[in-house]
């Protein structure tokens, strides 16, 4: 078995599982996963881990997030985005990107943002975009995220597409996970007192992995992948020997001195050579417990 972490550019018109499937079908293995779901129609940065490093997407899934699009102003739909029904036409023709500025000024910070029916988030046990296949529209409560840039600009093409609308302008986005960048769309639409929907979303980064760490899905192969300890990015790690490191292999519960850790963790801990042996957290004042232990054929 492969362990391991790749970061895949995905492809547009691919969902986030039919990239799993790939590298499956490449690296002839069952266990392998994704971290942080891309719609089909989005491109950019997918972090797929391989064999024991799926343990270690926890990890990856909660890192904030950028992206370029494109949104259309004058043209509201089912899905938010270019792939849904119009569900609504204005004449936003004297919006200015100036104006446009100024009401995404009012989506950055910490705000309470809406999800999408088509999102996969469950409610009553039943995952949003499936009901939103039957044709179905529950409540959704608002959740807390953090945007920390929208900036636009008068995107090059101002064709919007066959749904018309427009004008087009391009967005770049710095996010917390969880965020939904259609949803962005849609509220800034209504803010500037119409309707607008996204397109061309791409994802550019996830934490510290951009777009130039990424492979296209059909350069993928085993000189791609990157050891687990990668999966923990930028996070600060530890490094033991000796005796704490066989505590650690048998995921011990150790003082954070013995350690060497210190602030909030997690806390990749490492051998002498680089490899991972496992991830600690905090465990009450003073101590550490493993959250993942690898085990020893993948260090």
């Amino acid at each position: 078995m492969t362990d391991g972490l790749i970061v895949v550019d995905k492809p547009c018109g691919m969902t986030s599982h039919d990239v799993v499937a790939r590298c499956r079908k490449i690296f002839g293995q069952r266990r392998v996963g994704h971290a942080g779901t891309l719609d089909p129609d989005a491109t950019g940065v997918l972090l797929v881990g391989l064999g024991q490093a799926t343990r270690l997407l926890q990890f990856v899934s909660d890192r904030s997030k950028s992206y370029t699009g494109e949104i259309v102003l004058g043209v509201a739909t089912t899905t938010l985005d270019a792939s849904g029904e119009p569900t609504g036409r204005f004449d936003m023709g004297a919006v200015t990107v100036e104006s446009a500025r100024r009401a995404a000024e009012k989506l950055t910070g910490r705000i309470e943002q809406v999800p999408p029916m088509v999102s996969a988030i469950k409610v009553g046990g039943r995952r949003l975009h499936e009901l939103a296949r039957e044709g179905v529209e529950v409540a959704r409560a608002p959740r807390p995220v953090t945007v920390t840039r929208f900036d636009l600009e008068v995107a090059p093409d101002q064709d919007p597409g066959p749904l018309g609308g427009g004008p087009v302008l391009a967005a770049t986005i710095d996010c917390s996970s969880g965020t939904y960048v259609r949803t962005l769309a849609a509220d800034l639409g209504t803010l500037l007192g119409g309707g607008a929907h996204l397109r061309r979303l791409r994802r550019t980064a996830v934490g510290p992995w951009t777009v130039a760490d990424s492979v296209p899905l059909d350069d993928v192969g085993p000189d791609r992948v990157l050891p687990p300890a990668a999966a923990l990015g930028d996070r600060p790690s530890l490094t033991v020997d000796g005796d704490v490191a066989v505590a650690v292999g048998h995921g011990q519960v150790l003082e954070r001195s013995r350690l060497g850790a210190t602030g909030e963790g997690p806390w990749p801990v490492l051998d002498r050579g680089g490899a991972l042996l496992a991830v600690y957290a905090g465990h009450g004042p003073g101590r550490a417990k493993p959250s993942v232990v690898l085990s020893p054929t993948v260090r």
